[in-house]
Order: structure tokens, then sequence, then C-alpha cells
């Protein structure tokens, strides 16, 4: 596949205009009061470039999006990109502290910002009162006012926008906006993303893999602040002609449940534990009609094998697992339709390449486990403002991801875990997500995490903490029970030492197990 880029390009022209000029009256929002159109989509856009304008943002300014996934959310996003500027994406449910370093960091001058984010961000410090413009979405200016002294409600900045704009004329190179990564191995870096990206992963992932098109309706638990919901929900179906059905509150596996069987998406897409929850729901009962659905997705994580079985068996859906990142902006890795193999991330994509290496960067044999290195025409550019973290992400042109990979002989890719969460036992290193695996294969396991713990005599010890599946409770007896059920599968010295049963395990805002928080217990 020839992918051909132009010098010349704008995010905003190609997933906006252009197929708000082919099919004005066609859905491209759902989920919302009522549906919006591409036509009504680009009008919106148009007024929040106008309006961002107006309000003193420029080409290369940054403007800050604590928004919940919603039209609102699109729209400031490209109207930002159509005019020039960055748009900074971040988790509007976020605490104070965040949002003070995400202000910082980026040096934003505006702020477009949803009610649930409105009390955190608003104790943010200097780099909140030092804002130029704060946009309340869904508010007039009377409900903002008392908390910044430039803020104003979104229908009274939208007031008078003119509903024509011009596109900026961008490079392709251009960077369009920041994706703050997790921080969980430090402070968040900004991956800096360029115009011609997006263009990239749906020419590579959304068409070439998905085969999307204008009759599909994508439904992504993931959200939209992040890079996997990004491209689920937003610019995938965009690009396509297809619509989205935006959820704007935090996912629950019953309400997203009424969400597939109300709205017939025909793409899904969710991360591993929320797989294992809607499994949970609809073997207790929850009413799981997923018929519409032709195409199920993950990504975040790890798929577990007991994982796939299970929903393969209950809703006759092989879920199509891949491998993304911020920095690559979307997927790398991908299993395709009728070609899973499970407990694999599938084939590097077209235009991505792949390698297994050892600690001094030499490729590994088939079947070893190493550090997975990718490089592809989505990388980011940089890390905005940290010089020295850019440099030990690159070998050469390749970005060093952090993850544990082995590859078989018919060149399929397994994950193992992030480099440091892997495990040294008895001398050999052991994936959590092995054992993970082996303890989601036992009748009584609804999730599970391991992590490493030290004994008395300094050695490490593989931990599980478990939730149980109802009915069963934790009981005495149960955690032997798994554990000789384990060892029927695993050697012997993969086995946990002990496990913790507990009512659910901390992840982060984008549904990733947080394994550090579990170190730290």
């Amino acid at each position: 596949m020839a992918l051909a880029i132009p010098e010349r390009f704008n995010i905003a022209s190609w997933f906006v205009d252009r197929p708000a000029g082919a099919h004005p009256g066609r859905t491209a929002v759902a989920g919302e009061v009522s549906p919006v159109t591409y036509g009504e989509l680009r009008a919106l856009v148009n007024r929040v470039g106008n309006a961002l304008h107006t309000s003193g943002v420029a080409p290369g300014d940054c403007v800050l999006l604590a928004l919940v996934d919603s039209a609102e959310f699109i729209a400031a996003f490209f109207g930002a990109a159509k005019i020039g500027a960055i748009a900074v994406p971040v988790n509007p449910y976020a605490r104070s502290g965040d949002f003070a370093y995400w202000l910082q960091d980026s040096g934003a001058k505006v702020a477009l910002v949803s009610g649930v984010a409105l009390a955190q961000i608003s104790d943010a410090g200097p780099a909140w009162t030092g804002l130029r413009r704060v946009v309340l979405a869904h508010a007039e200016r009377r409900a903002h006012a008392a908390v910044h002294a430039n803020g104003v409600g979104w229908k009274e900045w939208l007031a008078g926008a003119s509903e024509n704009l011009e596109c900026f004329d961008s490079a392709s190179t251009d960077p369009a906006f920041f994706l703050y990564t997790s921080g969980s191995t430090g402070e968040p870096k900004a991956a800096v993303h360029q115009h011609k990206d997006m263009m990239v992963t749906t020419e590579c992932f959304a068409k070439a893999v998905m085969q999307i098109g204008p009759d599909d309706r994508t439904f992504s638990v993931s959200k939209l602040f992040f890079a996997y919901g990004l491209g689920n929900a937003m610019y995938f179906p965009l690009a396509a002609g297809a619509s989205t059905v935006l959820h704007a509150d935090r996912s629950k596996p019953e309400r997203v449940l009424q969400l597939i069987a109300q709205y017939r998406p025909t793409i899904f897409y969710a991360v591993p534990t929320f797989y294992a929850l809607l499994l949970r729901a609809a073997e207790s009962g929850t009413v799981a009609d997923v018929s519409s659905v032709r195409l199920a997705v993950s990504a975040g994580e790890a798929l577990p094998v007991e994982v796939f079985e299970r929903f393969k068996k209950r809703f006759g859906l092989e879920i199509l697992d891949a491998i993304g990142s911020t920095e690559m902006l979307h997927m790398f890795i991908s299993g395709r339709p009728g070609q899973v193999r499970p407990g694999s991330c599938g084939t590097p994509l077209e235009h991505c390449d792949a390698r297994i290496v050892d600690e001094q960067g030499r490729e590994v044999p088939v079947g070893e486990v190493g550090n997975l290195w990718v490089r592809g025409l989505s990388a980011c550019s940089h890390y905005w403002n940290k010089a020295a973290a850019t440099a030990a992400s690159r070998h050469g042109d390749w970005l060093v991801t952090g993850d544990k990979f082995y590859r078989d002989a018919d060149g399929y890719y397994f994950y193992c875990g992030r480099a440091d969460d892997m495990l040294k036992v008895s001398g050999l290193w052991v994936s959590p997500t092995e054992i993970e695996n082996a303890l989601l294969g036992h009748p009584a396991v609804g999730e599970a995490a391991v992590v490493g713990r030290s004994d008395s005599a300094g050695l490490t010890r593989a931990l599980a903490y478990v939730v149980p599946r109802p009915p069963a409770t934790g009981a005495d007896g149960l955690a032997t029970e798994i554990q000789g059920f384990v060892k029927s599968r695993l050697a012997s010295y993969k086995c946990p030492q002990e496990i913790r049963f507990v009512s659910e395990l901390p992840k982060t805002a984008t549904g990733k197990i947080q394994r550090f928080r579990l170190r730290e217990g």
C-alpha cells in the first residue's frame, strides 16, 4: 500500500471539511441530545475556530481541552487545528495538581472546560488564573464568572462567531496536538504529534485492518482525551464518513450494554479489563445484545486468552487484539480479522516496523523475550520541553517502547508486560501476564493482577490480587484451590506464593491496571 503524504495538510480540512462537503446531512455524532450531522459539525468547528481567534489564539498557541466526550470536544479539537493552533486534550476527571502541571507545561493561553472539571481545575493555581480566556461548555457566563475573571459560557462565547472559516495552510509536519502520557514512570510527557500522523494511522489501521466504511457506527469505551479513544471515536469514523456514538459519563458495563442495544454500533472498542467487566455483567444476568457489532477491538494491555475465549463463546465475536501507544498515536501491531491468534497482538501494520532486542540492542532469536522497538510514520516528533526524555526514548529512528515481547516462528508478536513489571523469580524472567492468564482460567476468578514481592530472604515471589467472580467470595480454601490450578498449568516457580482477594483493582482513567499501586500496597 502506497501512502502519499501531501506537503501541505491540515487535519481539520481532511477529517471535517472533506466529509461535510461530500455528505453534509449524514449523521456524524450520535449519543447527543439530538444527532449532529456533518454539516452541523463543520459549522460548529468553524465557529469555535473563529471564537478562538477572537480570544487571542494564534498559530502555534496551545489550547487546553478538559472536556468530556461530546460534539463540543470534537469541535474544539478541530477548531484549534483549523486556525493552526495546538489542541491539548486532557482527562476532565483529573485532580488540581494534574491540571496545574498541564497548564504550566503546555503554556496554554485558553482552556475549554466541562463542568466535571471545574472544581479541580479552578484550584490549579497561577497557571489557571493567568489564562486569557476560560470557556465552560454547556453553561452561560454567570455560571463561570465566579471562578475565573475571564470566564465565559460556551453559548455566549460562540455568539456572533461566523460559520465560515478558511483553513490555516499547515505543513503536514507542523505540530497539531499534544497527547500526555500517563506518567506512571515519572511526570507526564507531552507527545507532540503532527498533522500527518492522524492520516497515517487512519490509512494503516482503520482502513487497512478494520476496513471502516460510511455504513459503520463506532462506539469506544475508551475516551477521547487519550490516543486510543481519539482514533476510535473521533477521527477514524470522520475519515470514513461514518458515525460515532459518544458517551460523556464514566463508562460502566451495564450502561455500555444499554448504549450498544440502543445505538447498534458495528465497531466496538474497549480495553481488556472492560471486556472482562462486560462478561461479568452478562454472566450476572444483565441483558447483553451485541448482535450489531461486526468487529470488537482491544488494546491498552494484553488481552488474556481466557477473556478472548469466554467472550467468543458467549457473544460469537472474536476480539481483535492490538497494541499501540501515545507516542505512535494509535496501533502499530494488530491482529487481522479472520486471522486472530489468541494471546497474540498480531503482526506489524504496513508502514510500521518492529524488532525485539536485548539490552545491547541486538535482535533476539524467535521465541526469546526481549525489548520491543518500533518505528513508523505516525511516531511523535518529540516530547514537549523534554529533550533528555526524548533522547532516552529513541535509538536512531527507532522508538524504545519499554515493553517486553517475544515473536513466534510465524511472525506473531506476544506481549509479556512492561519492562518494569517483569519478575525475576529463581533467576528466570517471569511475565505477570502469563500468570494472570492462568489465573483467569479458574472459574472463580473475575480479574487478576500479579506483581513481585520480596520474601523474608529478599527473594522475589509472585503476589496475585484477585477479584472473585460471583458468587465466589474468596472464602477459606479458595486461594489454595486457585494456586493448585495455576500449578497444573505453569511451572511451579511461576505460581503465586500468595493470593489476596479484593473487590476491585486500581486502574487508570484509560482502564489499565495500576500495578505500581499494588506493588506499594
